[in-house]
């Protein structure tokens, strides 16, 4: 058998991340949940900015996930930019979606 070699690209190699910081995300991703459901109680005073701000939490909540327990923070340029595209590409879905509801006509029914 040959000598496990460290140079070679195909061994894996472990992310070693202390358990304190899985700790403070996990907190933090649990405050940004009661964040949440405070601004759904707040639902009728952000009016139009409910939605908005909802989202920006989901964002920052899937963030922590992605980079922290999915371990992207410690992960190859490629596989971030692989991330980024798919993002980018629900991004992209959302806004033609918007934007098609935005411009409809209200149909008439002829009835």
């Amino acid at each position: 058998m040959a000598a496990n070699n460290n140079n070679d690209l195909n061994t894996l190699h472990p992310h070693i991340t202390p358990m304190s910081t899985y700790l403070k995300v996990a907190g933090a991703l649990f405050a940004l949940t009661f964040l949440t459901v405070i601004a759904h109680h707040f639902n009728a005073q952000l009016g139009a900015m409910a939605a908005p701000v909802a989202f920006i939490i989901a964002l920052v909540k899937a963030t922590f996930v992605i980079l922290w327990f999915m371990h992207l923070k410690d992960d190859t340029n490629i596989n971030r930019a692989v991330f980024a595209s798919g993002f980018f590409f629900l991004a992209l879905l959302f806004f033609i979606c918007a934007l098609d509801i935005a411009t409809r006509m209200p149909e008439i029914s002829p009835l």
